[in-house]
């Protein structure tokens, strides 16, 4: 995987300066609990649960890069806990994941995965799950967008999230997209809650804008490409 261009910024490359956290280790609250206090610290975000979102929301992405990118790529890279590393650098943030085997079926080895760590993020965040889950789902779009774009090939990457999806199961909502001026983008299904942050922005493609909105700053975004 670290021959994909920019394999480092898809969080397939762990920098030689991050720690190393076994992804067996974050169904444990305390262990999460410990790498979002620290996030926690790092952003100033004083509410729980907003930390603890934010934190899932980067981990998410980082999580699943392995196992998405040995999808597209055609080597299946385990998605299984035990299989898993979580490189973290300063303040608790994730950059970067790592796996050490060859999966057999990404759908039940995902939901392993995120079943896992998402009951401990709900936990130390005082949490509902299934925001979760929709934050996983939008971090599965994103990553196929990312490799599509990537490889020269949206169309036909992104085709596998629904089928990746469905082979999760629910309660993973159906990652969504929409083209805009001949751009495809995510069509959130989550709230990352980084608004709540100090200075924190409410992101282009996010929920909680009028659809008015985030459909002209999604064509201002598409012009930009």
């Amino acid at each position: 995987m670290a021959r994909l261009p920019g394999a480092a910024g898809l969080g397939l490359v762990a920098p030689p300066s991050a720690g190393s956290v076994p992804v067996a280790g974050l169904a444990d609250p305390v262990v999460v609990g410990e790498l979002v206090t620290a996030r926690a610290r790092a952003l100033r975000a004083a509410e729980p649960r907003v930390a603890a979102t934010v934190w899932w929301y980067s981990a998410s992405a980082v999580l699943l890069a392995p196992p998405l990118a040995g999808l597209v790529v055609g080597v299946p890279l385990s998605a299984r806990p035990a299989d898993l590393s979580l490189s973290v650098g300063p303040g608790g943030l994730p950059v970067a994941a790592t796996s050490t085997a060859l999966g057999i079926d990404p759908g039940p080895e995902l939901r392993e995965l995120l079943t896992a760590v998402i009951g401990a993020v709900a936990e130390v965040g005082g949490l509902r799950e299934r925001p979760l889950w929709a934050i996983a789902t939008d971090s599965l779009a994103t990553g196929l967008l990312t490799l599509g774009r990537v490889l020269g090939a949206v169309p036909a990457v992104t085709g596998l999230a629904g089928r990746l999806a469905e082979a999760v199961g629910p309660p993973l909502p159906e990652p969504r997209y929409e083209d805009v001026a001949g751009s495809r983008f995510v069509r959130r299904a989550s709230c990352c809650l980084v608004y709540r942050l100090p200075g924190g922005p409410l992101c282009t493609s996010c929920p909680r804008r009028t659809p008015a909105e985030r459909a002209a700053l999604l064509e201002r975004a598409a012009t930009r490409r």
